[in-house]
């Protein structure tokens, strides 16, 4: 390790959250906020925008994409937002392009700092949402950092109080 490398103790520790349009993924943003409020990190946000296959109407597969794009900044504002009101400090931001498996793969392995990937079980029939579902597949495809998955069911109070 190179003496410009920061050791892991000195740099931040970053909770990673994806931002997505489940509605359980604030129970993570919250969890994500308090835990760097406690501890003195910083909540780095992620939205995955997937790009349309629209190869014979450019323009349309244009449009689309920066429909898309124009939501993903719209949530991820947001949440940078709820962010700010619950540990006082503005989080990270990231929109990016790809599969969401793969980009947040890339990412983790891309960014040292991030240290621990916070994600949030749904509450449906559906199950608990694809990502925290990749998280229980065998070990080649386990992430490389700590994962905590938080109850989607927890109040605000319950995940303050655990945070």
């Amino acid at each position: 390790m190179s003496d410009s490398t920061p050791k892991a103790a000195e740099r931040r520790r970053k909770f990673l959250v994806v931002v997505d349009k489940s509605p359980e993924y604030k129970k993570a943003l919250r969890f994500a906020a308090r835990r760097a409020q406690h501890t003195g990190g910083v909540v780095s946000l992620m939205t995955v925008v997937t790009p349309a296959d629209f190869q014979h109407w450019r323009s349309v597969e244009d449009a689309m994409r920066e429909e898309a794009m124009e939501e993903a900044e719209r949530m991820l504002y947001e949440a940078a937002r709820e962010v700010q009101d619950v540990a006082g400090s503005m989080p990270e931001v990231m929109v990016l392009e790809g599969k969401p498996r793969e980009v947040l793969m890339a990412l983790l392995r891309q960014d040292p700092d991030i240290s621990i990937l916070v994600l949030a079980s749904g509450t449906g029939r559906e199950g608990p949402g694809p990502l925290v579902s990749l998280v229980a597949q065998q070990a080649p495809l386990a992430y490389p950092i700590p994962v905590t998955i938080v109850p989607g069911s927890l109040s605000d109070e319950e995940i303050d109080a655990l945070a």
